[in-house]
């Protein structure tokens, strides 16, 4: 299975009979309670707001809506909002976390706390989802949001973290790229050499349930015109479903760069915790919003 658009997930989750609860840290926030609200009527969440109760309430009323009064949590400090948020979710009131209006190092700092945070002693990660006109299937790009900087073995729990939420969508075998500028191995380039690394733990079994391949160009990847053209023989190019970025700033232009100019449809949240943790922008759309929470609360088991 792979999945061609957002609306194949929107379909499958719409109207589950278990609705899955999600919980929003700093819910104060009138792009965010859009999203969970719409998600919240096509039957995907049962929305549990943690923040200044006053502010919820009237962003609801402006949107003609109301949330049920067990259902909000009256905590005014955004970190102890966050920290509430994470406790509802340990205790199992909360079946994933999103953050609303505070600052993403808040809420990470709560997130990843190691006595009363989410965290299962892996690496994590962010994935991000782009439904981008010109490709004919969804197209993961990883890590733009979290792993700075990763070593080798961290690239691997980005690539198991991101197989990991495909598989929970349908996907039988995703495809990876392993991206740098050349297909080639050269030693003065780390990038290659990690490639192939991973290419390599791929082949001996180290990282299953997928197939890698790297080091492996951005057009060879989607282009499988262009991988004749130069030779490179993989089934990876051109049907690539997940694309491994060397660092977090070339993820992140890729991003932007597919949203923004390539007006890809997105969505992104942290992988690799007790729970997705949906993790947009203050800045960003309704939809993106809306988009993130759907696809979180998929691959909630």
């Amino acid at each position: 299975m792979e999945i061609r658009n957002f609306q194949e997930i929107i379909e499958k989750v719409k109207g589950t009979t278990t609705k899955k609860r999600m919980v929003i840290a700093a819910a104060g926030e009138e792009h965010t309670l859009k999203a969970a609200i719409h998600a919240k009527k096509e039957g995907t969440i049962t929305p549990i707001l943690v923040g200044n109760k006053v502010e919820i309430e009237r962003i609801l009323n402006d949107l003609g809506e109301s949330i049920p009064d067990e259902d909000i949590y009256d905590v005014i400090d955004v970190k102890e909002a966050a920290e509430k948020s994470v406790e509802l979710v340990r205790e199992g009131k909360g079946d994933f976390l999103m953050k609303g209006y505070l600052d993403t190092s808040v809420i990470l700092k709560a997130v990843v706390n190691k006595e009363h945070g989410l965290g299962i002693g892996s690496v994590m990660s962010h994935f991000t989802m782009f439904e981008v006109p010109n490709y004919h299937k969804i197209l993961v790009v990883v890590d733009g949001g979290m792993v700075t900087y990763p070593t080798l073995e961290q690239k691997k729990a980005i690539i198991e973290n991101t197989v990991r939420v495909l598989k929970s969508y349908g996907y039988e075998n995703p495809k990876v790229g392993v991206l740098a500028c050349v297909e080639k191995l050269n030693p003065k380039m780390p990038e290659t050499v990690e490639a192939d690394e991973l290419a390599k733990m791929n082949v001996l079994g180290d990282i299953s349930g997928c197939v890698v391949a790297g080091p492996i160009s951005y057009d060879c990847a989607m282009n499988s015109e262009v991988a004749k053209t130069k030779k490179y023989d993989s089934p990876v190019a051109g049907n690539v479903d997940i694309l491994v970025a060397p660092n977090i700033h070339a993820g992140n232009i890729m991003g932007k760069m597919l949203a923004i100019t390539c007006k890809a449809k997105m969505a992104g949240f942290i992988v690799g915790a007790k729970c997705p943790i949906v993790l947009t922008s203050r800045g960003s759309s309704t939809e993106e919003k809306y988009l993130s929470i759907v696809m979180s609360a998929a691959s909630v088991e």
